[in-house]
């Protein structure tokens, strides 16, 4: 039986124990939840397969690993699922739930448009008819990404050309009320040039056009990303653990 403080029946009882949190409201999108749980400050939503990860938390982090480990004994989160969860150890779950991947992130947000950049490019939505050189973009410069042309998650490309070649992209995956960038890259040959900067500012500004606050994550390893984040004003931030059931 899963050991909890209170069970949450629907969206807006969630949002509500979490404060309308910024990651809640993007991870949750319009999804109605499964079933989420409070225990001792943490909150953890479960969402049908079709929103993304099974389920997401956000709290301490050891209340909301005790949901996930009952949970799992009570057969209610399977093998090869993932989970974003509260940033921990991965030691803490030894001998507790079985973790094939873990991976620590940073969730940024902002409700501040970006300054103007120096020798700043222009970003432009792209059309079906930039497809294939999206598509070679990004195996070229992003392979590991998990926002691909064609992922049904992404509302709208962005870009900046060179002429009549595609050399900066990423995505427009919004969800509900909060904006969201994913998948930015820049081809490797016009790295160093402010490329990055330029792309996340424009693309800020036009999803801050239709959100109150825009959201993007980055891995922590990834550290001359987070310092440009910061710089543009992604400077509110949830440590974030990612972990796939083995």
């Amino acid at each position: 039986m899963i050991i909890h403080d209170r069970v949450l029946q629907d969206r807006s009882a969630v949002l509500a124990a979490v404060g309308h949190h910024p990651f809640a409201r993007h991870a949750l999108g319009r999804a109605v939840p499964a079933r989420a749980y409070q225990r001792d400050g943490a909150v953890l939503w479960l969402v049908p397969p079709e929103y993304g990860p099974a389920g997401c938390a956000i709290g301490p982090a050891e209340p909301a690993l005790e949901i996930c480990v009952a949970l799992a004994a009570d057969g209610m989160l399977q093998p090869g699922q993932r989970l974003h969860l509260p940033r921990h150890d991965r030691g803490r779950l030894v001998d507790r739930l079985a973790v094939a991947e873990h991976s620590d992130w940073d969730f940024h947000w902002t409700d501040t448009v970006p300054p103007a950049q120096s020798d700043e490019q222009p970003v432009v939505r792209l059309t079906d008819a930039d497809q294939p050189a999206l598509a070679a973009l990004v195996e070229e410069s992003f392979p590991s990404s998990t926002s691909r042309p064609g992922d049904p998650r992404v509302v709208d490309w962005y870009g900046i050309r060179a002429g009549d070649r595609l050399v900066a992209c990423g995505a427009d995956r919004s969800q509900g009320d909060i904006g969201f960038l994913a998948g930015l890259t820049v081809a490797p040959d016009q790295r160093g040039r402010g490329l990055g900067a330029s792309l996340t500012a424009g693309m800020t500004r036009a999803l801050l056009a239709r959100h109150d606050m825009v959201g993007l994550g980055v891995y922590t390893h990834n550290v001359a990303a987070g310092r440009l984040y910061r710089r543009l004003g992604y400077t509110n931030t949830l440590p974030l653990s990612s972990i796939r059931l083995a």
